[in-house]
Parts: C-alpha cells; structure tokens; sequence
C-alpha cells in the first residue's frame, strides 16, 4: 500500500445528523417497539414502489421465510431458484423443511435463467424464488408464464425498475428487501416485504410478531409466530433513508458509470451487463469477472497489499459445504453459474466513493492482473 494513502473499504454506509436526530427522537419516546415508526416506514416503503402493503422484518431472510410460508410452501415441497446469490436464498426454503431446487443462470444478467428454470420444475414444486442479482431485474414475465407461485428476492435490488416501468418488488408477489448496512437504504439490519395482496400482509404481519391477531391481547395467539419485528430505532432511520434514497442512488449510479469508464481498458475483465430491454439496475455492488486465466484469491490478496479491499462475489450455493454434505451437490451440475463465481470479485462500492478513489482501484486492478 502507499504510504499514507488509506485503504479503500469496500462499502461505507451514508449516515448522517438527520438519522441521528431520528434515533434520539425514538429513544427519547421510550417506544422503542411496536410504536409509530415501523408503520410510518411500511407506508413510506409501499408507496415509493407504487404497491398496496408493505411489512417491515427484522432481516431480509426473515422476509423470504415469511413470504415462502404465505405462498404455501410446505414440508416436502421444492422451490425452484438460483444457485447464484447470498445463501439466505437457498436456506429460507429449508426453515420450512422444503427443498431448494437450482436451475443455472443467464451468462449476461447472472439471474435465474427461465428456460431453466421451467425445466427444473416437478409436479412437487410450490413456488419459484427469483434473485434480483447485484439489482438487475429477473425477468418476471417469463416467470410469471409459467404458473406457479413467485416470491421475489429483491434484497439487493431498491431502486431497480422493470422494463415496463413498474419498480421492482412492485409487480404485487411477495418480494423481500434488505437494509444490511451495504445496501442502498440501510437500517443496520433489517428488510421489507411488499406485496399487493392484503391477506399476505395481514398473515405475514403476524407472523412476525409471534403469531399474534391485530385484535388479540398479546398473552394470546392464534398461529405459529416468530420475533422477526424490526425495531422503532431502525424504522427511523429507514425513514430518513428514504427521504434521501434518489440522491443515493443517483451517486450510486455515478459510481457505476466511472467504474465502467475506468476498468474498460483492462484486458479479459467483464463488466457487469448494461440496461436493457428498459430494465434499470438499482446498483448494489460493482462485480466485475476476472480473466479465466488469473487466480482470484490471489488477485485479492495483492489487491488488499495495495490498499483495497475486495471480496468474492459470489461463491456458487451447491458448491458450499452444508449443501454438498445435505443434498449430494458436485461440480458441473451449474457450468454458467460455477464459471461465474470462481472469478467474480466485488470491488469497493458506496454513494461517497471518489473518482481519485475508484482511479486507484483501477491502477491496482491493472497491476495486480500484469497490464500496468
């Protein structure tokens, strides 16, 4: 690393004195759950994609495992989804002792690939979970087609809209978004899930208070529940974030756009696929794919010897160790998705990176690959 040149994280959330205000305000109240800010932020959330309800969740993955068991997935059934994306995907089937079914992914969006994901289907499927990988929209419509049961995993994807204009977790399935504190609206930890349906609100909401009924005393309960409520403090700052999300997202995209401009010349390296079709990325993370020739952990390594930080994104779900040991996965069974995540690397990616900032990760790309 240069001498006193500061390693450059690979992401940095945007918080500032609006959210600190917002937090002292609620633990000022002494509400610190199940008050007003948790619905002000489901309603503040479900009007900025244009959808009937919104259910605010302790985590992404909470809002997978509830929205799977709002759309009937069962002990035995299957899920067919893609083996491409952060393992929560994969997992939330199992919480309700169903399989997760993988289908190999589109070599130029990274996302469940329809066709093969029609032919992953069995007559024991009950839905299909879709990733938004990286916040590039799945294509919904091919798998809207097929007629069964969508829940969408949308937690890398705020911000991304449709070839149709419609935003995505605004189609009305259940869609579930993350606010880890990478993500284009953070609450620390926490999500979100939208959905058209008042029946799925109303069941997913009382899930994740334990079961318990709007009209019910909370010594009494009526179905199987969780403690999967997000906290007034973190309803707060989702507030505040959403307020400032356009700018956010605006810098994001400025981001994207000057990486593109200064990693294009880099010989073998691909770049995560531009918009099209009117599909809009909400960008997530920058993952760019190393040349097929080079050592990924080693290209890491160097690059966090030079000041940056990087990190495998992401390593193929069937290939991990709980998955091979529980359901027999080897290699081969995905050959796009495999060759993808033995060279994806994401590189540092945040509202407030800098031009200087993202020149430096370029150099050292360069050099660390031998074409400096």
């Amino acid at each position: 690393m240069t001498v006193g040149a500061e390693e450059i994280p690979l992401a940095r959330p945007v918080l500032g004195d609006a959210e600190e205000q917002a937090v002292r305000e609620v633990l000022q109240s002494g509400q610190l759950s199940l008050g007003t800010q948790a619905p002000a932020f489901e309603e503040a959330f479900a009007r900025r994609l244009g959808v009937a309800h919104a259910s605010a969740v302790s985590s992404g993955t909470a809002g997978l495992h509830l929205a799977l068991r709002a759309a009937g997935v069962r002990d035995g059934d299957e899920v067919v989804t893609t083996p491409f994306s952060f393992v929560a995907s994969a997992n939330a089937p199992l919480f309700e002792r169903a399989r997760p079914v993988f289908a190999d992914i589109d070599p130029r969006t990274l996302n469940l690939a329809p066709d093969a994901a029609a032919a992953a289907i069995t007559d024991r499927t009950t839905a299909l979970l879709p990733v938004h990988i990286f916040g590039y929209p799945a294509d919904l419509p091919a798998f809207e087609r097929l007629g069964l049961p969508i829940v969408e995993d949308a937690c890398e994807a705020l911000g991304a809209v449709h070839g149709d204009g419609t935003p995505v977790g605004g189609r009305g399935h259940p869609a579930a978004f993350g606010f880890y504190a990478n993500k284009q609206l953070t609450t620390g930890e926490g999500g979100m899930v939208t959905t058209s349906d008042g029946a799925v609100k109303e069941r997913i909401d009382s899930e994740r208070n334990q079961g318990r009924s709007p009209d019910m005393g909370w010594l009494d309960h009526d179905r199987l529940g969780f403690n999967y409520r997000l906290s007034e403090i973190a309803c707060a700052i989702g507030l505040v974030q959403l307020q400032r999300l356009d700018d956010m997202l605006a810098s994001r995209a400025r981001v994207a756009a000057t990486y593109r401009e200064a990693l294009a010349g880099i010989e073998g390296v691909q770049l995560p696929c531009e918009d099209a079709g009117g599909d809009r990325r909400g960008w997530f993370v920058f993952v760019a794919q190393l040349p097929r020739d080079s050592d990924r952990d080693a290209t890491i390594r160097s690059l966090r010897a030079l000041g940056v930080q990087s990190k495998p994104y992401l390593p193929a779900i069937h290939l991990m160790t709980y998955y091979r040991e529980t359901f027999g996965h080897r290699e081969g069974e995905f050959p796009v998705c495999e060759d993808v995540a033995a060279r994806s690397v994401a590189l540092p990616f945040f509202p407030e990176l800098t031009e200087g900032q993202i020149e430096r990760v370029a150099t050292a790309l360069r050099s660390v690959l031998g074409q400096d």
